[in-house]
């Protein structure tokens, strides 16, 4: 029998990013699924506004959280793992592929040794098909790639968190222009996510309210019959042009440069300087304007 996790949604309106808390409901054990850390970049503030909610609810729920885990590298909001990990002493998790999205930026940066790429950022990196448990819930990692070359969507009884792979089906799937982004990579990994049981639901990572209150879920059966990229099946060549021709007209996220700095480190800000601060750096002209 399929255990249904109990899921709680969080929703950033800033970056139009959710955020989720899932538990097994026998052993009230829990995850908590890509946390925001807020960021003004005019002001260069930070604050956890959205990781103090979610604290909040699994205090209330008396959820025992096991797992903090980034699905990837965002590059449209800060990761608030390391703020959420010091306050409930849980293990930190991502995919295994992160130290190549870790290698590319920095290059990127231009970031020294003091800089090490090999993931030890987190507690854990999983493998493709792996599973782990969250009381007595098992979550299997799938590698999806596309939008980025780390991504991996975790699979918990009949619920599953596919990042930045599907929008809700009004819009229909993710960008994969960003450095290591591949739209053909996406289109594979698309295909592994609607071959799950049509029933599974499906929590995305972003939704911009295109004219509607905000959503996060729909069923592989909504998807299939009315993603708007996908509901006519096409073929690998025909989505990759509809994605490509759609990533041409976009702009980078406003956030891009600063974000990827902070969730290359698991949600951390570099060390201090010597008068104490904590600085971002800004590669110039390393991207066209859009």
């Amino acid at each position: 029998m399929t255990i249904s996790p109990v899921i709680a949604s969080f929703w950033d309106e800033a970056t139009g990013s959710w955020q989720y808390v899932f538990h097994d409901p026998e052993t009230m054990k829990g995850a908590i699924v890509d946390p925001v850390w807020n960021f003004d970049p005019l002001s260069g503030t930070t604050a956890t506004r959205d990781a103090q909610k979610i604290l909040d609810y699994v205090r209330d729920a008396g959820i025992t959280v096991e797992w903090i885990l980034d699905t990837h590298p965002h590059a449209d909001h800060f990761s608030a793992a390391g703020w959420l990990k010091g306050r409930l002493g849980a293990q930190t998790g991502v995919g295994e592929h992160v130290v190549k999205v870790q290698a590319l930026w920095k290059g990127i940066y231009n970031l020294g040794d003091d800089f090490v790429a090999d993931g030890r950022q987190w507690d854990r990196m999983f493998t493709d098909g792996e599973t782990f448990m969250v009381g007595s819930l098992p979550v299997r990692v799938m590698f999806s790639p596309g939008h980025t070359m780390a991504s991996v969507t975790f699979v918990a009884g009949d619920a599953a968190f596919v990042h930045d792979t599907l929008m809700m089906p009004d819009s229909g799937t993710s960008r994969a222009d960003f450095p290591g982004g591949s739209s053909a990579a996406l289109y594979k990994s698309l295909q592994g996510i609607l071959a799950l049981p049509a029933a599974t639901r499906l929590f995305v990572g972003h939704d911009y309210a295109p004219g509607r209150p905000a959503a996060f879920m729909a069923t592989v059966a909504e998807h299939r019959a009315a993603n708007i990229h996908l509901a006519d099946a096409p073929d690998q060549e025909t989505f990759q042009a509809r994605r490509d021709a759609r990533d041409a007209t976009l702009a980078l996220p406003k956030l891009m440069l600063a974000a990827l700095q902070i969730n290359i480190r698991g949600g951390r800000a570099p060390a201090p300087e010597t008068n104490g601060r904590r600085y971002l750096k800004l590669p110039l002209d390393q991207f066209e304007e859009r």
